[in-house]
């Protein structure tokens, strides 16, 4: 296989990030975008030379205008899309925003509605299915000290 050849065969996936933000209740953080017709999680698509934490941070402060401390990846989502192609979604930690930090969110008027906090329970009345997957596989990740792996927000079947 010539280079060229072995070069076409790679993929080059989409990659975004977003964070997890829970209030003193332990209710999750939603936006609600003008352009999505679900909620969806404070986050956005990595740029170029960018690394999945820091367009994370660079999204969390351009959306909600605040620069809170993103901890720990709790979860990595391989989730194409066929309109996109391949996609790889990252989900980091952003801890539990206190009243005051969340008195001092701006929304990106441009592509942000709303944002509120949801028990868990919520979510699926309020997002798409494979979001709820990966947002509950956080929670656990979250609860756990761990870091899960997902396929289509989904814990992939154990290869044999």
């Amino acid at each position: 296989m010539s280079e060229n050849e072995h070069e076409a065969k790679m993929a080059r996936p989409r990659m975004a990030a977003g964070a997890l933000f829970f209030d003193e209740s332990d209710r999750v953080l939603l936006v609600e975008p003008s352009y999505k017709d679900y909620r969806d999680i404070p986050g956005g698509y990595v740029e170029k030379g960018e690394s999945p934490l820091q367009a994370c941070i660079r999204e969390v402060h351009e959306e909600l205008g605040i620069m809170p401390t993103i901890g720990r990846l709790l979860v990595v989502d391989w989730a194409p899309n066929p309109g996109e192609g391949d996609k790889v979604l990252y989900l980091f930690d952003g801890g539990r925003l206190s009243p005051d930090e969340c008195r001092h969110i701006e929304l990106q008027a441009d592509e942000l509605c709303a944002y509120a906090f949801h028990d868990a329970e919520e979510l699926p009345g309020l997002t798409i299915p494979r979001l709820v997957r990966r947002i509950t596989a956080g929670i656990e990740a979250r609860a756990h000290a761990a870091t899960a792996y997902l396929e289509h927000g989904e814990a992939p079947q154990a290869a044999s």
